[in-house]
């Protein structure tokens, strides 16, 4: 059976932990050990990066610097995730990374925003180049999953959440912020969870494993 590692949560934009009131419950009743952190300022007003110092902060002190642990990041929070994941060391902590409805290409509605974490989550930006540029390398080391909908108004384009690394998982919910509280995302982020961790030694990819067939909604 697969190790049930604490998880972490990283919420998204203008939210707080208060996003994971449905989640966090389910997956404590599963046997998962939950923890979530309020991002300040929530609003996008700082880089990214100062965000992911705070989730670095927070795993240190609520995990330490050597148990193994889980990480899930909603919407920006999978962003920020990414940052500690690849340019903070959380790589060699995190054994599974789960990011749902994250902008990993940009959305066209961060242009919305005249802020710095704004500027970092539009299309081609040099924070997401950046990222992207070393995203196998780096998630390849670790279980990768993201789960996503078509029919995201909020990133925009929806195939943004897609990763070249690991497994993509479509479901077809309406509305953005429903991805942390239907029944078939809380499935997906379960068997997420659940996945026996790769070797460090090689990577999962995309191209090399049949992504997750997508689960349907109901008719």
């Amino acid at each position: 059976m697969a190790p049930r590692n604490p998880v972490v949560l990283v919420h998204g934009i203008d939210d707080t932990t208060a996003l994971f009131k449905v989640l966090s419950p389910y997956l404590e009743e599963r046997g998962w050990e939950t923890h979530s952190l309020n991002l300040y300022p929530n609003n996008g007003a700082v880089g990214l990066e100062v965000l992911a110092e705070q989730v670095r902060a927070f795993a240190e002190h609520t995990l330490g610097r050597d148990r193994p642990f889980d990480l899930l990041g909603f919407s920006m929070g999978g962003i920020v995730s990414r940052y500690y994941l690849q340019r903070l060391g959380g790589i060699q902590q995190v054994q599974r990374f789960i990011t749902i409805s994250s902008p990993h290409h940009g959305t066209w509605t961060a242009y919305a925003r005249w802020t710095r974490g704004g500027e970092q989550m539009r299309p081609e930006s040099s924070f997401l180049n950046n990222l992207n540029a070393d995203a196998v390398a780096m998630l390849g080391q670790i279980n990768v999953t993201s789960i996503w909908t078509p029919f995201d108004a909020m990133i925009f384009p929806a195939r943004s959440s897609q990763m070249p690394i690991g497994k993509n998982v479509a479901i077809n919910v309406a509305i953005h912020p429903w991805m942390v509280t239907d029944a078939r995302a809380l499935e997906a982020v379960t068997i997420a969870l659940s996945e026996p961790l790769i070797s460090k030694s090689g990577t999962l990819s995309a191209m090399d494993t049949p992504e997750s067939s997508p689960i349907p909604s109901p008719i």
